[in-house]
């Protein structure tokens, strides 16, 4: 009996140090304050050494730090690249909560799905949660900063008010279209293309990597819109055609998820003509594939996503980025492009998923 009672006592505490264990894990289906991320961040790196490490790659107006997460297999050898940035917007949360779960399911994923983990080796990942650090934590000050879309520096010396659109800062037909010169406007571009540290950051990074970089992706919300450039619409990207396709793909293999439908095209075409974006400038760069992501919803929330939409508006999310991913990579790496549909529909179902030229 004193045996039985021990045993069960054991059992006990074991159940109990599994709810504990179970009760401080991260959320992922929660918006979560920059300290917290910035910790998630750090914990990656302690729970898969081998193939995540933090970069930090540039200062905010505020002096605060911009970091990224470099995932990828270390082959040794030099290795191509993908980018996504999510929070360029501070009021758009549910972007730097798709990048997370972005992380947290390829990370799952490449030690038992062989495609993943090819795509691990060719390719690294470089993801940043929060671009826009100080106006995300603003954003968390109290209820009258919770919708901030800008940076936080000063505007002009004759300016009373603060901040830069970042997604407006770019040096990609800067000012031309679809900003406000009036630095009070929520779509100021800044005194002159890149003025930003944010951008520069940004631009400095990749730009001196651009030709490893095959895939440029910035998470936005919202409209349930995948966006390709460019936003000028004197300018049509020379892959256009590709990108259109792509895009398709990438759009009904998220409708199968949550049959939520979204639409494809360039700004002018769904959206609004818009000027100095992240995607455009990258895409100038020679970086042939550039998407920028609307994620939930279509206006009832607008920027106020509830907590209880964040894990479908992930899991349709991440079945878009996976199809583009899987459609650079095969193209990339196999000369496959004819077979990326076959690919990715196994992927899918693995998952259990149904249902005048500028350069």
């Amino acid at each position: 009996m004193l045996i039985s009672v021990r045993l069960s006592f054991v059992v006990l505490l074991s159940a109990v140090g599994t709810a504990t264990i179970e009760r401080v894990q991260y959320d992922h289906y929660k918006y979560h304050p920059l300290t917290e991320i910035t910790s998630w961040m750090e914990q990656m790196v302690k729970d898969h050494p081998d193939v995540v490490t933090v970069v930090k790659y540039g200062k905010t107006y505020e002096s605060r730090d911009i970091s990224l997460l470099k995932i990828g297999l270390n082959t040794g050898k030099e290795k191509k690249a993908i980018w996504m940035d999510c929070g360029i917007h501070a009021r758009e949360w549910i972007a730097p909560a798709f990048c997370q779960y972005f992380v947290r399911e390829i990370l799952q994923t490449y030690k038992t799905d062989a495609k993943m983990e090819e795509m691990m080796k060719n390719v690294d990942f470089y993801v940043t949660p929060v671009l826009n650090i100080d106006g995300y934590i603003y954003t968390w000050e109290n209820e009258t900063t919770r919708l901030w879309r800008k940076n936080r520096s000063p505007g002009p010396e004759d300016c009373a008010c603060y901040g830069t659109d970042l997604n407006r800062n770019f040096d990609a037909s800067w000012g031309t279209i679809g900003v406000s010169f009036n630095c009070c406007s929520k779509f100021y571009p800044g005194s002159k293309a890149m003025s930003e540290l944010e951008i520069k950051a940004v631009t400095n990074f990749v730009g001196s990597r651009k030709d490893s970089f095959l895939c440029f992706l910035s998470i936005h919300s919202y409209g349930q819109m995948l966006l390709i450039p460019y936003g000028h619409p004197n300018y049509t990207a020379p892959n256009y055609d590709e990108l259109m396709m792509v895009g398709q793909g990438a759009t009904e293999a998220m409708w199968k998820v949550h049959q939520t439908n979204y639409t494809v095209g360039t700004p002018p075409d769904v959206l609004y003509p818009i000027s100095g974006s992240a995607t455009d400038w990258a895409r100038m760069q020679g970086i042939p594939l550039t998407y920028t992501f609307e994620l939930r919803d279509n206006g009832r929330y607008r920027f106020e996503l509830p907590e209880d939409q964040i894990q479908p508006t992930c899991e349709e999310a991440y079945r878009g980025v996976l199809y583009i991913v899987t459609y650079t990579h095969d193209k990339t790496f196999n000369g496959a492009v004819a077979n990326t549909a076959v690919t990715l529909s196994g992927i899918l179902l693995a998952a259990g998923v149904t249902g005048a030229t500028l350069r």
